[in-house]
């Protein structure tokens, strides 16, 4: 039977016990959220080819055991961004582990507007290879709430959890505009140095009424069939679930599949309460994440976005107001 999302990372990188050396290990080594071969990234790089494992997994167990350098660079960029958190994670790899030229580099026109941004330059001899980086979080919307998931469902689909965006919008722009940067005179006149590829690293969670039903003839066109993924919940669903222990996942925790102290969990009622607390503040999904305890160390079983009663709703007019124009 083939392993969660979760069961692998923890198989893989359960020794890691610093939390940011644990969601760096996330962000190189979790499951592509796309699928590279699909057609409908017109032969775009969305799954870039990372270092060799053994090489990765040495680097971040050294620095597990040493943390400090990477510590120091997140409090260099503090920020409570989940996107910054991660840029500042792969800025910190790729300056300990390749030859970062650049990173956020602005091109401007001649007015002094801003026509896009390389999101990181890396050198590899009298060239340099272009990476933008997506750390994405996205919920599936289906008119039928108890449809089955991804059956007629297109990138569009996928809400983000404040219904702002969408994960087909987002992906337009990257393959069809932040990849093309380079090739945009004004980047050609600013870069030294020619730009020998363009890779998007795209990595996060889909969510789902039930993740489990996924299979491979339900799966979105371009989605990855072994993405990391979530589950989609009401409060009452959390009610009607068998006791369980858990953790609130506050934003920059969201990366990687959780492990915390035994103590640091509560039960099913506290969460329930704690989300109802945070909804009464700002009515946007809540992340939960469901643990077991061995030896007195609590690992991720499975995570859900917890919406408010209203949510789905509001996704159908956000649906609406974000679909692609014709």
């Amino acid at each position: 039977m083939k392993l969660s999302a979760q069961q692998q990372f923890h198989a893989d990188w359960g020794d890691l016990s610093d939390p940011h050396v644990r969601a760096l290990a996330w962000l190189l080594t979790s499951p592509h959220l796309l699928h590279p071969g699909a057609p409908i990234w017109n032969g775009a790089n969305i799954a870039p080819v990372l270092p060799d494992a053994p090489a990765l997994r040495g680097f971040l167990r050294a620095l597990d055991l040493d943390p400090v350098p990477l510590h120091a660079a997140l409090m260099k960029h503090p920020t409570k961004r989940l996107g910054l958190y991660a840029e500042t994670l792969l800025a910190f790899f790729f300056e300990q582990f390749c030859d970062l030229y650049a990173h956020g580099l602005q091109i401007h026109d001649d007015n002094a507007r801003t026509i896009g941004e390389f999101d990181f330059l890396v050198q590899a001899g009298q060239s340099v290879s272009h990476w933008e980086l997506a750390t994405k979080f996205y919920l599936l919307f289906q008119d039928d709430e108890s449809a089955v998931d991804g059956a007629h469902a297109n990138l569009f689909d996928y809400l983000g959890p404040n219904l702002a965006d969408t994960l087909g919008a987002k992906m337009h722009k990257i393959v069809y505009q932040q990849l093309r940067l380079s090739a945009h005179p004004q980047a050609l006149a600013r870069l030294p140095l020619p730009v020998a590829s363009a890779q998007a690293l795209i990595k996060g969670w889909l969510f789902y009424r039930d993740p489990m039903a996924l299979n491979t003839s339900s799966l979105v066109e371009g989605v990855a069939e072994d993405h990391c993924r979530g589950y989609i919940w009401r409060l009452d669903d959390i009610r009607d679930m068998s006791d369980f222990s858990g953790v609130m996942l506050e934003r920059l925790m969201w990366l990687a599949p959780v492990q915390v102290a035994a103590n640091e969990l509560v039960g099913r009622e506290q969460l329930i309460e704690k989300t109802e607390a945070q909804f009464a503040v700002v009515n946007s999904p809540v992340m939960l994440a469901i643990t077991e305890v061995q030896h007195g160390i609590a690992r991720e079983v499975c995570r859900g976005m917890v919406v408010p009663d209203d949510w789905w709703q509001q996704a159908v007019e956000a649906r609406k107001r974000l679909a692609p124009l014709a």
